[in-house]
């Protein structure tokens, strides 16, 4: 079944509105934060928690523990 094509016509668009470009370019779209390697162990239970509900969220579990500890600093940096 093939559809009608669209015919453009160049007829005025009515009230057009110019609205100024607020996205940002492509290099600002791939910040990448520093990291630093570490090694560290954690409990079997912790680790399968996390495991458990990044399969929900469609993520990696690590990036959620690195979350987790990215809050937890960022909180009690902010306090005094």
């Amino acid at each position: 079944m093939i559809k009608s094509h669209i015919k453009y016509t160049n007829e005025p668009l009515g009230k057009t509105k110019i609205i100024k470009d607020f996205l940002p370019p492509p290099n600002l779209l791939v910040l990448k934060d520093d990291k630093v390697k570490v090694t560290i162990s954690l409990s079997k239970d912790s680790v399968e928690f996390f495991k458990r509900e990044a399969k929900k969220q469609k993520t990696s579990y690590q990036k959620m523990i690195r979350k987790v500890i990215d809050f937890y600093a960022s909180h009690f940096q902010k306090s005094p």
